[in-house]
């Protein structure tokens, strides 16, 4: 069974994918903040950690950078950006680079999120 970590704050957003995933056989911890993220996505190993990128305490960004930065705490994750916040051409690009995958959510149904994790798979 795969693993999810959904580092989201939005609550019905959360929820959303945490049922979908569910219902399609995923494992999942869900976190509505920055921090609380973070510690989780570095005390167990999760196939997937799904990161919005504005959240209370601390940014997706910056998750995303502890986690893929210099020292790759995550190597066996796959970490996806999910977000509706729109950033420069050159942070994008950069937060491209450490990601796996970077999703705009309003673009992006539940089935569809099932569908990129399992071809990820």
């Amino acid at each position: 069974m795969k693993t999810v970590l959904c580092i989201e704050d939005d609550r019905f957003i959360g929820e959303m994918y945490v049922r979908s995933l569910e219902k399609a056989g995923f494992t999942v911890d869900w976190m509505i903040d920055g921090d609380d993220g973070l510690v989780a996505a570095k005390n167990k190993q999760y196939d997937f950690i799904l990161v919005d990128l504005m959240l209370p305490n601390r940014k997706g960004t910056e998750i995303l950078q502890a986690l893929r930065g210099e020292q790759n705490l995550v190597q066996k994750s796959k970490v996806i950006i999910l977000t509706n916040y729109q950033q420069s051409a050159y942070d994008r690009v950069e937060t491209e680079k450490l990601a796996d995958g970077y999703y705009i959510k309003t673009d992006l149904t539940p089935r569809k999120l099932v569908e990129i994790l399992n071809k990820m798979s």
